[in-house]
């Protein structure tokens, strides 16, 4: 679940970005890398981004922890007493 929420991140920030060009600069990145803010390329990359921010909504509900980004001491811990056997 960490590498999920890393990568959604990666991509919302992603997003934040195209969204902070084209405010700023009236320049939509994607639309201008696949030529068309209606073209495959186009609508697959919004649809990743948009999966990925739900992602990041409802991940906190799914794992009932909050949002992590990496494991937790306390389950490290708990980790090496299984393997040790201590």
């Amino acid at each position: 679940m960490v590498i999920a929420n890393i990568i959604s991140y990666v991509l919302v920030i992603v997003g934040a970005l195209n969204w902070g060009l084209y405010g700023v600069f009236n320049f939509n990145l994607v639309s201008w890398i696949f030529q068309g803010p209606r073209s495959v390329g186009s609508i697959i990359i919004y649809v990743i981004i948009a999966l990925a921010s739900i992602w990041l909504i409802i991940s906190p509900i799914i794992s009932g922890h909050g949002l992590r980004l990496a494991v937790r001491d306390e389950e490290e811990r708990e980790a090496r007493r299984e393997h040790t056997g201590v």
